[in-house]
């Protein structure tokens, strides 16, 4: 007999959204309930950051997001700010240190913000049950009807943050996808974001020997460049720079990858064609290039000496270097994305409340929105940050 238990509000997904979600809305008095299929709380938390939780950036601004509303994410990330965060986790006593770029780190494990969010959910009244599968979800008479292993239970309002289909081999769907089409809603198509780029056959061959090489690059696709540390896989790129611009490319596209951002190679050519002529083109990459990358790019030009080498031939090497143009053959799909690109549309909700507009007291909140953001921290300020947005109207 399935037991039939009643909440304020239910929440599906008990990663950094929805626990934060559950823990803030606990704090103003609410019955809360948060489902997950999982076995453990908040994995992604976990995993983030090389094990640290990189939990948010100071830098923050909408500016670091993508979606097909520019504007749609302003609202929350200002009602909920990264010195936000960073209180709470000081006020656990939680010891943190900033890396390049904005980017705050644990200075202990990861661990260390996931037990804070479930004590704070304990600390809330918030209920958390996990290894939970839902079987249907569904709404008659205002009241939210979710029915599960664990029972069936109810609610006057429903959250969704079960995130996006990136890492599937953590139990990581597009179930919040499924929820929202239930309720006639737009989904934007989802995509792999921050994600390593694969080469086609011919050019991964040709780039083996390139392994485990890193270097600082300028990646740029479209109007859109990062600078940022490129490093060279047995497939392909990844790194950084390659992760942030995998956010804006599509398959076929190309992107244009200067390897010495710092460097005006043609000009740095032209001089020591006078200066050492009898240098050889790898000699004079080697200057500014790893070795093994600066023979593999010198490998295509048929001079020994750079007194031999005409103006054309200059150019060319030097935008082997500084211009290097890639169709990548695709990305490592879901299974290596760091988030998801896409999802629900945010034409269906209120940037205020993360409300659907067409369904009362229906909620979407973090990686499941149509909201990306850049790597370093700001998909764990978007997930807080909406959540807090929603916590205040449950």
């Amino acid at each position: 007999m399935n037991i039939v238990s009643e909440y304020d509000s239910i929440i599906i997904g008990a990663g950094a959204a929805g626990l934060m979600c559950g823990a803030l809305s606990g704090r103003r008095g609410r019955k809360i309930l948060i489902l997950d299929h999982a076995k453990t709380i908040g994995e992604k938390i976990r995993i983030s950051g090389g094990g640290r939780c990189n939990f948010t950036n100071i830098h923050c601004g909408p500016e670091n997001f993508i979606s097909q509303n520019p504007h749609f994410h302003k609202s929350a990330l200002a009602g909920y700010n990264p010195q936000d965060f960073i209180d709470l986790v000081e006020s656990y006593k939680i010891k943190w240190h900033e890396k390049t770029l904005g980017q705050l780190f644990c200075d202990d494990r990861s661990d260390q913000i996931v037990n804070m969010l479930k004590s704070e959910c304990k600390k809330s009244g918030a209920k958390i049950k996990l290894e939970t599968e839902i079987y249907s979800v569904g709404k008659t008479d205002d009241v939210f009807h979710v029915k599960t292993s664990r029972g069936d239970f109810s609610a006057k309002s429903l959250v969704i943050a079960c995130g996006g289909p990136s890492i599937p081999k953590m139990g990581a769907s597009g179930f919040g996808y499924d929820i929202a089409k239930t309720f006639g809603l737009n989904v934007i198509a989802p995509c792999p974001a921050l994600v390593p780029l694969v080469f086609t056959d011919s050019l991964k061959h040709a780039l083996g020997t390139l392994s485990g090489i890193s270097v600082d690059a300028k990646i740029t696709h479209g109007k859109t460049d990062f600078t940022e540390a490129l490093l060279f896989t047995h497939r392909g790129l990844s790194g950084p720079s390659i992760l942030q611009i995998s956010s804006y490319w599509n398959p076929g596209d190309e992107i244009i990858i200067n390897l010495a951002p710092n460097q005006d190679v043609l000009a740095d050519l032209k001089k020591a064609k006078h200066t050492h002529p009898k240098q050889s083109p790898s000699g004079f990459l080697a200057h500014f290039l790893p070795l093994k990358l600066a023979r593999f790019i010198a490998s295509s030009s048929p001079y020994q000496r750079l007194a031999d080498m005409s103006d054309p031939a200059l150019i060319t090497l030097a935008n082997a270097v500084n211009a290097w143009q890639v169709k990548p053959a695709g990305s490592e799909g879901f299974r290596k994305a760091e988030v998801t690109r896409g999802g629900i549309d945010t034409s269906e909700l209120s940037s205020k409340t993360m409300q659907c507009k067409t369904v009362s007291g229906l909620y979407f909140i973090g990686e499941v929105v149509d909201v990306t953001g850049h790597l370093g921290g700001h998909n764990f300020q978007w997930a807080w940050a909406s959540a807090a947005a929603c916590a205040k109207s449950l």
